[in-house]
């Protein structure tokens, strides 16, 4: 599917989705399809496009802050540990007030993403119920499967985000009753959409389908749902299928994951597949577009979606290039957060991790490609102002340099749109998935095992090189782990592996979430990220344990007439 462009059945489906209203039953209105129409296989391709094209994140709901829409995930990062929001403190204030714990019920950013996962859980619902009532339903059976796939992966996300969420059905839908009550958890239909998958979709795809999941990929969700419910006999079962059995592998290179030379490879299980055209590229990752330097080198907006300093210091190593698992910010990784460019400022001398430069742009290093990283220009945050975003940049959403003309694009406004691919789920989160189930069941040398392939392909890996080509850009020094002693060292090595390879991806509130430890984490990293960063400590608010779970929007439970209720705290 990647370099395919939908756009142009977008304004087919909306008008297709959104339905008629009764004076249209007879007669479709101009620019919709009956049901009739729709009743074929074009009609059933037809509705599944439009239920991928909301993976990315961009339909015309207009439910609260647009932005909020991000099917990466980026300003959900920015409640964790490993992001701030970025740019101005002013900029953006519906995500200043959940970065800073001031979470409503009516913050547009929670109400987008729900009104997009819904309109996913909608649109794969019309894929599912057309196919229902074809007289040769049995003739769509992978399509069917792609939309059971498609609303699970919608589900699963309204799960761990916002706790008690309704469950709409492909008869609900139908019947247009979509008023559905929150009343507990949806792990059941969450779990039966991805069986259904792994039972029903084919083993592979050929190269006009690529993009479209597999029954491994489906096996994967699935394993990824149990993990959640501390599922751990039958997540290890179902994840140890996927690793022994199915089509995947570790890339060679780390940072070909984020590159168009790992897009759809081996370490793909499920990628969103955004694309860059010589127009105005509407398949791109257009609600990511706040997230490059502003300037930075290629004059791009808009400075948001900045590492935390607490992040980049997890990534040191000691002497034997193992992690510092309970000290690493008794030290902190040289910060120029307060120097102009023209002040003397020394990069970290001490050992790195080396995907640590894979994941914060830091000044001194280069900066995917562009050269040098050179502090305070490349930074929309200030110092001076009291800004409390800190001095880095993303790396893994900004395309390399090297391929500005095949990922790259410029939206309406001038802004920077990126066409490299989302990581829903990649191999490495598998493998440590896997891990962790292992630990918790006992197993420590599985579990060491897979953490230390993670780490053998970092270790492997090409490093990121000197501007001044004098070799490496710092002092990488990464090993595997000898052993895990015992059960509680190796959960805490397993926990934070999954930080050092899946930082500033999108995951790492939930990890914190279905390990109970949010409340902890957050309020140590609180602490100690106002160390660096003057006036963040006293803006932030205290974490409570409403903060468990998204508020259920206001603006749903007002258009569910009183179906919905609200989480406790809220």
């Amino acid at each position: 599917m990647k370099k395919r462009n939908l756009i142009s059945l977008c304004f087919v489906l909306l008008a297709i989705i959104i339905g008629c209203s009764d004076e249209f039953t007879e007669s479709p209105a101009v620019g919709a399809l009956s049901d009739d129409a729709l009743a074929n296989d074009t009609g059933v391709d037809l509705l599944l496009t439009g239920a991928y094209s909301s993976l990315n994140a961009v339909s015309a709901n207009g439910f609260g802050n647009g932005w909020g829409r991000a099917a990466d995930n980026w300003w959900i990062d920015a409640l964790s540990d490993d992001a701030h929001k970025g740019s101005t403190n002013d900029d953006q204030a519906d995500l200043a007030a959940i970065e800073l714990m001031n979470w409503s019920s009516n913050n547009g950013y929670f109400f987008a993403r729900w009104g997009e996962l819904f309109t996913l859980v909608n649109r794969s619902n019309a894929v599912i119920a057309l196919i229902n009532s074809l007289e040769n339903s049995g003739d769509f059976g992978d399509q069917l499967a792609q939309a059971r796939f498609l609303r699970g992966v919608a589900n699963y996300q309204l799960q761990v985000m916002y706790g008690n969420v309704p469950f709409v059905s492909a008869e609900n839908y139908a019947a247009s009753e979509f008023n559905q009550p929150n009343s507990g958890p949806i792990w059941n239909e969450v779990e039966a959409d991805f069986q259904y998958g792994a039972d029903n979709l084919p083993a592979s795809r050929d190269a006009g389908n690529v993009g479209r999941p597999t029954s491994w990929t489906a096996k994967a969700f699935l394993g990824r749902a149990h993990m959640h419910q501390s599922d751990w006999g039958t997540a290890l079962t179902v994840l140890q299928d996927v690793i022994n059995n199915g089509p995947y592998a570790l890339l060679p290179e780390f940072g070909d994951n984020f590159r168009l030379a790992g897009e759809n490879g081996t370490e793909s299980v499920f990628q969103i597949q955004f694309t860059t055209d010589s127009g105005q590229s509407f398949n791109a990752n257009q609600v990511g577009a706040l997230n490059f330097p502003n300037p930075g080198p290629f004059g791009s907006c808009c400075g948001f979606y900045q590492p935390t300093q607490d992040l980049l210091n997890a990534f040191q190593t000691d002497a034997n290039g193992l992690p510092l698992l309970d000290t690493y910010n008794q030290s902190d990784v040289n910060s120029d957060w307060g120097l102009l460019e023209g002040d003397a400022f020394t990069p970290f001398a001490g050992n790195l991790d080396p995907r640590a430069d894979y994941t914060v742009g830091r000044r001194g290093i280069d900066y995917n490609g562009y050269g040098e990283h050179i502090g305070d220009p490349w930074i929309r945050a200030k110092f001076a102002n009291n800004d409390i975003s800190g001095p880095y940049l993303p790396k893994k959403n900004v395309y390399q340099a090297s391929e500005a003309g095949t990922q790259q694009a410029t939206g309406a406004w001038g802004q920077q749109l990126s066409g490299v691919n989302y990581n829903m789920l990649r191999f490495a989160d598998v493998m440590l998935l896997a891990a962790e189930a292992a630990v918790e069941s006992g197993d420590l040398a599985t579990g060491l095992n897979y953490v230390n392939q993670i780490r053998n392909r970092a270790k492997n890996s090409t490093y990121i090189q000197a501007t001044d080509g004098s070799g490496d850009a710092a002092n990488y020094v990464i090993e595997p782990y000898a052993s895990f002693p015992d059960a509680d060292y190796a959960r805490r090595a397993v926990r934070f592996e999954r930080r050092l390879e899946l930082g500033m991806e999108g995951h790492r509130l939930f990890d914190l979430r279905r390990w109970g430890v949010s409340q902890e984490v957050l309020t140590e990293y609180f602490t100690n990220e106002a160390r660096t960063i003057p006036g963040f400590g006293a803006l932030v608010n205290p974490y409570e344990p409403k903060h468990d779970l998204f508020p259920i929007p206001i603006g749903a439970i007002d258009l569910s007439t009183g179906a919905l209720t609200q989480n406790p705290g809220y």
